[in-house]
């Protein structure tokens, strides 16, 4: 298990202290590269070898002087010694080791001065040794991570789908709208790309729309209705007499232009629109912008009810590498020596079918496509080598567009998935045409991508590809949360589920996973989606999952973790999300991508198993659990009045109300709720759930307070609301301790390492928006405010976009709490949990949002943290834990042992935890 980057970093900062008054000559070389690799956790003479003997490029005997096969070479020289020489000493070497043995990375040094050259990257990095810590990121891939960086798209391609945006709501405001606007504005896009691209010859619409219209723009409608209609008429068939103007355009067919649409109309300033968009270099566009700039156009309604979240690139590029392209060019770098075995790829990638079962605009198709098409293009440039092209490249090209298949439920984006798919098809024939120096191009159109228009729910996705023939399933099925569906998208999802219990809380993308699981059954087929991270935490963890397992026996073989969701449309939608590949079958070979920042790239891990909360562990989910699993005290949610506010009062707000009503004053108690509790705010609640009526009947603005309370809730449609109106001085939900209590908001920033929790007293309403500890004691906040809790809580707890959401059922049920901590272990935490409070009250004017945010947090009060966080973590086991990954795989285990069926009725008994709540000493404030 790679240990954690703070763990590195300390290690790096000792490395180089140790070694900089070194005088560092050759003879002491194992020792330094041994601490070296020391510092990532990793044993040198495991992995690398002194003094590797090895043939020079002039064929001489040479010795590497250390070699981690397929890794990394290193070449070092006495002090003061040429680096530059080192390097080419150790480029000598290439020629000479196999292909598996070649590294991907060169360091030279001479103990002082370091060079790091990536080969793959070309990317080359210099520093000493005083800098070493601060360069400790260059070498992620000897920690066990491996930062992978995928291709950003062109911020061209958001200017283009603005451009056409404008375009578009001109054509809109004169009321040209709904399906011809739709379909008006594809084809207007596949004549501007076709422009720039080759598929016209060049500049040829932009030319015909500059002279032969008129300034006012009047008759510009007209011309491209005749456009269109050349565009959709074979040759022959074409009018004798056309204006020569007109037959320049080729014959494209593929239905685009076939269907008749009412005539648009143009003004001059409509006309200079569209001759900008004719000046925009087109070339420079991805066809995989289509569905970006479809939705940089859609109103927002519309977008909310498809859940159209159009995926970027790189969020692309997240998919279909782990899912099937690194095997692929795994597979080629292995077999492109032999002729046969590259024939035989060829053929194998050729018979490749994809499917995308909710696929938009074709995003995920298009960018598939053209991958499968550039490894193609490296197959055929190896057999060139040895002559074995044909003169026609085109007769030899294999791949293409009617290996991929999609379902959308919109019927337009079917449209603009096809048109796509032609472009991006065109796009890699030009690379073809360039790369092998023959004009390759399919036009007209013959073969295409087959996209169905239907509910992909409630389709049999075998009519659309046979599962024998069937590959990959990919895609980004919509993200609509469980309370944003419409009654259709719930019925569908629950008939899928069948009678799982609990099924009414899922998200709507869940699903695809279990359409997708069914049809995979006893299949190679692999699937990876990118969801909500609602499916890997939380409630909805157990019950899709569960079924997963149970029923359809899936195995995830990758994912990535909770990043940022990022696309290319204008105001995209801000979406936390994961990206979960598996299938029907199992594999040794899984990859974990962590990120640091959500926002960042990932860091891949090697993993032996990736549980439904995306870790390295069992296959185990944690279910809603209605009590907790330790014996520990029980948690409930805060006070809920349902009153519309009437009961709850500003501190200035009171003070009139007193003044008002004197005798009002001893029913006021100090409310808070999340916020106020985080933020240190002030509010009040007028609390007469103990008020007696005779008193209640001497204070008529009270009453009046009630009368509102009582209206309120009758004209609530709620039935028990309305009831709720026979006791308008109570609250719906009443939980008021007798005595101090600890409170947990149910939200918290994910910024914060720590979620503030702490102790309120007994005059201290709490709403439900804090949940309540009856009878804490200073163990049980120690263990709740601690690293281990918070490990549990980050990858059990939903999730409100990225910031935590407490559950009492989720996270606190099932929470497994040390074992019986010795009377030592108590001790260690109650004093330590204790230090955290007495810290936190050294600063009374900081609210605990600023002591817990990371930019403001005391020193003082971190520290206390973390000699709580080793206190806690001695009670699981005898050594402190060094990362969050090992303690949340320890927890899982603790889980699991917990929660095994397998054990015996009285083993079972014996593992029940319990906490020995002793007395607290704390300052009463």
């Amino acid at each position: 298990m790679p240990l954690s980057w703070n763990e590195i970093k300390s290690r790096a900062i000792i490395f180089q202290k140790e070694w900089a008054e070194e005088t560092s000559e050759k003879a002491e070389a194992q020792s330094f590269w041994n601490d070296f690799f020391n510092v990532f956790g990793i044993s040198r003479r495991r992995v690398a070898s002194f003094e590797q003997p090895v043939k020079k490029a002039d064929n001489k005997q040479g010795f590497i002087d250390l070699l981690w096969k397929g890794i990394i070479l290193v070449e070092h020289k006495s002090r003061g010694k040429d680096l530059e020489r080192a390097t080419q000493q150790a480029k000598d070497y290439f020629p000479n080791l196999k292909e598996h043995e070649l590294p991907r990375y060169i360091l030279v040094s001479d103990f002082q001065r370091f060079k790091l050259y990536d080969l793959d990257l070309g990317h080359q990095s210099e520093f000493r040794l005083d800098e070493f810590a601060q360069n400790i990121h260059l070498f992620d891939f000897i920690a066990g991570y491996e930062k992978r960086v995928y291709k950003d798209s062109d911020p061209v391609n958001i200017e283009a789908a603005e451009l056409m945006g404008k375009f578009h709501d001109c054509l809109k405001e004169i009321g040209y709208t709904g399906h011809d606007l739709e379909v008006y504005l594809v084809r207007l896009l596949f004549c501007l790309f076709a422009d720039d691209t080759g598929i016209f010859n060049k500049g040829i619409f932009r030319e015909y729309i500059d002279l032969h219209t008129k300034e006012d723009g009047s008759d510009l409608a007209m011309h491209l209705a005749s456009i269109f209609q050349v565009l959709n008429t074979p040759e022959e068939r074409r009018l004798k007499n056309l204006d020569e103007n007109l037959t320049q355009f080729p014959y494209v067919n593929g239905k685009l232009f076939e269907e008749p649409l009412l005539l648009a109309a143009f003004d001059s300033k409509m006309r200079l629109m569209l001759l900008e968009a004719c000046a925009f270099d087109w070339g420079k566009i991805s066809p995989a912008i289509f569905g970006s700039m479809f939705q940089a156009v859609m109103d927002s309604k519309k977008r909310r009810n498809l859940g159209s979240h159009y995926t970027s690139e790189k969020n692309i590029q997240r998919v279909i590498k782990p899912l099937f392209l690194d095997d692929l060019y795994m597979e080629f770098e292995q077999i492109k020596i032999s002729r046969n075995g590259l024939l035989e790829f060829h053929k194998k990638i050729a018979n490749l079918h994809f499917l995308d079962p909710a696929c938009g605009c074709g995003n995920f198709l298009v960018i598939t496509y053209r991958e499968l098409r550039d490894l193609e293009i490296l197959v055929l440039q190896e057999l060139n080598k040895t002559g074995q092209l044909v003169t026609d490249i085109g007769s030899i090209i294999q791949v293409d567009v009617d290996q991929f298949s999609g379902i959308e439920y919109d019927e337009f984006p079917v449209r603009v998935a096809e048109v796509a798919m032609w472009l991006i098809d065109h796009q890699m024939n030009m690379k073809v045409s360039n790369t092998f120096g023959q004009y390759f191009v399919r036009l007209p159109l013959k073969k295409s991508v087959k996209i169905v228009h239907g509910n992909a729910l409630r389709m049999n996705w075998e009519e659309i590809v046979p599962k024998a023939m069937l590959s990959f399933i990919l895609g980004n099925p919509p993200f609509v949360g469980s309370k944003m569906m419409t009654k259709v998208q719930r019925e569908d999802l629950l008939a899928l589920f069948k009678k799982a219990k609990g099924a009414g809380v899922m998200d709507y993308v869940s699903a695809w996973y279990i359409k997708a699981a069914e049809l995979i059954q006893a299949s190679n087929i692999k699937v990876a989606f990118v969801s909500t991270n609602s499916i890997s935490q939380g409630e909805q963890v157990g019950i899709l999952w569960n079924v997963l397992f149970s029923v359809y026996h899936m195995k995830i073989h990758f994912a990535h973790r909770t990043f940022k969701w990022s696309n290319e449309a204008k105001k995209s939608a801000a979406v936390y999300c994961v990206i979960i590949g598996f299938a029907n079958f199992d594999t040794s070979e899984k990859r974990l991508f962590e990120y640091e920042n959500i926002k960042g790239e990932p860091l891949e891990v090697k993993a032996k198993n990736i549980n439904p909360y995306l870790v390295d562990g069992n296959d185990t989910t944690v279910p809603r659990r209605r009590s907790p699993l330790c014996d520990v005290p029980k948690i409930v949610i805060g006070n809920k009045p349902i009153d519309g506010g009437h009961y709850l009062f500003t501190t200035t707000e009171k003070e009139e109300f007193i003044k008002l009503e004197p005798n009002s004053e001893k029913w006021f108690r100090k409310w808070l709720g999340f916020d106020e509790f985080i933020n240190n705010y002030e509010r009040w609640c007028l609390w007469l759930g103990d008020c007696p009526p005779n008193e209640l009947k001497k204070m008529p603005h009270v009453l009046q307070r009630i009368e509102s309370v009582k209206s309120y809730r009758l004209a609530r449609a709620s039935l028990p609301t309305q009831k709720l109106a026979l006791t308008p001085t109570r609250f719906h939900v009443e939980n008021i301790p007798a005595s101090e209590y600890l409170v947990i908001p149910k939200a918290s920033s994910e910024r914060r390492k720590y979620i503030p929790i702490g102790f309120l007293d007994a005059h201290t309403l709490s709403s439900d928006l804090l949940f309540i500890i009856a009878n804490a004691d200073l163990l049980l906040f120690g263990i709740l405010t601690s690293e281990m809790h918070m490990a549990w809580t980050r990858y059990v707890c939903g999730r409100l976009e990225g910031r935590f959401r407490y559950s009492k059922y989720i996270v606190y049920n099932n929470f497994p709490f040390p074992k019986t901590p010795t009377g030592k272990q108590k001790q260690a935490i109650e004093a330590c949990a204790q230090a955290v409070l007495d810290t936190r009250a050294k600063y009374p004017e900081s609210s605990l949002a600023d002591l817990y945010d990371p930019l403001t947090m005391p020193s003082d009060l971190m520290k206390a943290h973390q000699k709580l966080d080793k206190a806690v973590d001695l009670c699981y086991r005898s050594q402190p834990f060094t990362s969050e990954s090992s303690r949340i795989q320890y927890l899982f285990e603790c889980y699991e042992k917990l929660t095994s069926p397998l054990l015996p009725i009285a083993q079972r008994k014996r593992t029940t935890r319990k906490l020995n709540h002793g007395a607290r000493k704390r300052d009463e404030k």
